[in-house]
């Protein structure tokens, strides 16, 4: 499954993903600008749902 939340600013994606990582979730990417211009990073719930953290 792949669940995306947009969360308003690359500040917040940055922290939540820092926050996400450091609580022990896997990070699999980013945080980056994807090739059609969005910025993101994608990491793990328990259950291994990938989810989108975008602005």
């Amino acid at each position: 499954m792949h669940i995306a939340m947009a969360l308003g600013s690359k500040e917040k994606v940055d922290s939540l993903t820092k926050e996400i990582s450091a609580a022990g979730y896997k990070h699999l990417s980013g945080p980056r600008v994807t090739g059609d211009g969005y910025y993101e990073s994608v990491v793990c719930d328990p259950e291994g749902n990938q989810i989108e953290l975008t602005v």
